[in-house]
């Protein structure tokens, strides 16, 4: 009877280390994926919030609260001037912020930046568009200037002048790649339409101005319109009646006169005579 008792005891003893030594691997086990875990979570991307539209919206339109919601981005790709938070849109639940405008359409789940709502407060209009030390001016234009009708709020443009220097016409690129903000009363940049304007506005510097209004006064503006991603400067260009006929200007030089004078009493004779050799 000892002899089966001890050999339980000895069996259990052996049981129950066996048991031990299992559970040691596998807690073991337990710390070396817990060690690779934290290892390749340290190279995961790292992400934040960011503000994304959640539903079309339209230039012109007042932003809600439910039209925006908060996702998580990597952070490397997160535009510097995108909100981050809902609150940055639109203020503290607490404060009555004004509401900001849509200044141009979005499709759902693009970023929304500050770029593409006004200020609290503003509407859609024209000055929510001017940078800093920029201005807005407006010119006049129609069917043949205004580039029959295809320009739009957005596009790039060169003024060409016409006008008269010294006794001949001469045609002279003045501005180089200044962006259109309004065709008459229209600002929105995502209508696709052509439309005959009669003014464009455009955002310049206010020397820029004196200029345009100088040219506008003393002849005849034209625009040209610009590719998308044209940003090459043209340079100076000039052009006058003589370059697009092909001819060239010769100045005729004055034939050199040599005179004297012969007295006769009292009257004094100018003789023509050659011209000595220089």
């Amino acid at each position: 009877m000892r002899l089966m008792f001890l050999l339980v005891f000895v069996v259990g003893i052996l049981i129950a280390g066996y048991a031990g030594f299992t559970a040691l691997q596998q807690f073991a086990g337990y710390d070396r994926e817990i060690t690779r875990l934290k290892k390749l979570a340290a190279k995961n991307v790292k992400t934040g919030g960011v503000v994304i539209v959640a539903k079309p919206l339209a230039f012109g339109k007042t932003l809600k609260r439910e039209d925006v919601k908060v996702v998580r981005f990597p952070t490397t790709a997160i535009p510097k001037n995108a909100f981050r938070s809902i609150e940055e849109v639109f203020g503290k639940e607490e404060e009555e912020k004004p509401p900001r405008a849509v200044l141009r359409i979005m499709e759902p789940l693009e970023i929304l930046s500050k770029t593409k709502v006004s200020e609290f407060g503003e509407d859609a209009g024209i000055a929510s568009r001017l940078g800093q030390g920029m201005r807005a001016f407006t010119l006049r234009v129609d069917v043949a200037s205004g580039v029959s009708g295809f320009l739009r709020p957005g596009n790039t443009i060169d003024v060409f002048w016409t006008g008269r220097v010294s006794k001949q016409t001469i045609t002279r690129l003045i501005l180089d790649g200044i962006q259109l903000i309004a065709i008459d009363q229209i600002s929105d940049e995502d209508r696709n339409r052509p439309y005959v304007a009669r003014t464009v506005t455009v955002a310049v510097t206010p020397q820029v101005v004196a200029a345009l209004a100088q040219a506008q006064a003393t002849g005849k503006l034209q625009l040209s319109l610009r590719g998308t991603n044209d940003t090459e400067e043209s340079g100076q260009i000039n052009f006058t009646q003589n370059d697009l006929l092909g001819r060239e200007v010769v100045a005729k030089k004055k034939a050199k006169v040599c005179t004297i004078k012969s007295r006769k009493g009292a009257e004094v004779k100018t003789i023509t005579i050659p011209c000595p050799k220089e």
